[in-house]
């Protein structure tokens, strides 16, 4: 066991405590996948992450890093606020991406790029895989989130690794007001991500849209602040006409958090999602 470089960064919020916090592991090398499982199991957060050198084939592709990423029930591909999170810590440590203003990350997914813009770091979301979703399932979820059929404007099938059953409802009242039997959304085995677009979303300079991410099957009854599943609603909302390019989101009030999520497509059609983080603790861990 040794002593490693250990930062909590709390992740889409400038105070501690107000984001979604990220364990990070800065030098992984040696550890092996079991050391990984138990430290995040041990950790309790959503996610835990190790970094380390890229592999041959990702330093060749431009990798400034490599990443792995666990919950306290195994690996994941990929997840957003991790990701921001363990590039903050990764820059805070004193590196420098190869390439001005752009960070490369390797991770199980592939090559994430981040976008560094002042004080906010934003990724480049994954390709999404969308689809209708069962006609059976949409109302017993519904039934499990409290939630009248009428409130519900539409649903997708979201998939950019991490998979999400995505729905559009009437009003953040809705959204905000909704109380889930999170044993039942267990049983189903189905994460749950909603959403509200607001008549002012275009207007970034103040929450227009509200979200909450509800993931009992991973063991998380409520996410605070949800990287992965607002880039997939968005891609979904954007491609279809319900959402503006660029809006800003609201989340984790319900939990006593105000995650904040900028969502933005470029010219390119490529959607970044981005938001500031903040480290709560730095030291070292014996791992």
């Amino acid at each position: 066991m040794h002593q490693r470089p250990f930062k909590q960064i709390d992740v889409f919020s400038d105070r501690p405590g107000y984001g979604n916090p990220v364990a990070v592991v800065l030098d992984a090398d040696g550890l092996s996948d079991s050391d990984m499982r138990r430290f995040a199991a041990w950790t309790n957060l959503s996610e835990t992450t190790f970094l380390m050198p890229p592999t041959d084939a990702g330093r060749a592709a431009g990798a400034d890093y490599r990443l792995r990423i666990f919950s306290p029930n195994g690996e994941l591909p990929f997840a957003g606020h991790p990701t921001l999170g363990t590039c903050q810590a990764w820059l805070q440590a004193g590196h420098r991406p190869q390439q001005d203003g752009m960070v490369i990350q390797e991770c199980a997914l592939g090559l994430v790029r981040i976008a560094l813009s002042g004080d906010t770091l934003a990724f480049a979301a994954p390709p999404l895989k969308r689809s209708a979703p069962s006609p059976a399932l949409v109302p017993l979820i519904a039934s499990a989130l409290g939630l009248r059929p009428q409130q519900i404007l539409g649903a997708q099938m979201l998939d950019n690794g991490p998979v999400w059953l995505g729905l559009l409802l009437d009003s953040a009242d809705t959204v905000l007001g909704l109380h889930p039997d999170h044993a039942r959304l267990k049983d189903l085995g189905q994460d749950v991500g909603v959403i509200h677009v607001g008549p002012a979303a275009s207007n970034t300079t103040q929450p227009g849209v509200v979200v909450r991410a509800f993931a009992a099957p991973m063991g998380n009854p409520e996410d605070p602040v949800t990287g992965t599943l607002n880039a997939s609603l968005a891609e979904w909302l954007i491609a279809d006409g319900l959402a503006p390019r660029s809006y800003l989101v609201a989340q984790g009030e319900c939990l006593g958090r105000a995650g904040r999520v900028h969502i933005r497509q470029d010219d390119d059609h490529q959607l970044w999602v981005g938001g500031r983080a903040v480290t709560c603790i730095e030291g070292t861990v014996l791992l």
